[in-house]
């Protein structure tokens, strides 16, 4: 398996996860989409809080020149911790929403 590959695997297998968990209040659904063609994966909640609309992307990642971009995290552990222990190295994982000048004082990859 190469390592696009597994990083597909590893993103789509935590992403499943995370799309299992279903918020407290309201009737909203927890979407995963996977676009292993063009290397997008997302989590997007979706539905009604009493009167209140409910629509966002959760999470959104890409895989770009064989690095893992973290485009959005609104989880409370972190993705990228997330991917990490599942076995993709920090070297080839950018923190996307991070500024591109703050990067390197990451211990993640800066682009």
């Amino acid at each position: 398996m190469d390592k696009v590959d597994k990083y597909q695997q590893i993103i789509q297998e935590v992403l499943t996860e995370y799309s299992q968990i279903k918020p407290a209040n309201g009737e909203i659904e927890v979407i995963p989409i996977f676009n292993s063609e063009a290397n997008i994966y997302q989590i997007i909640h979706l539905g009604w809080d009493n009167r209140h609309r409910i629509y966002g992307c959760t999470v959104h990642i890409d895989i770009k020149d064989d690095k893992v971009w973290i485009q959005n995290d609104n989880t409370e552990v972190g993705i990228a911790n997330e991917l990490v222990d599942r076995g993709i190295p920090k070297q080839d994982i950018v923190i996307g929403y991070q500024a591109p000048y703050l990067r390197h004082f990451t211990d993640y990859a800066v682009g």
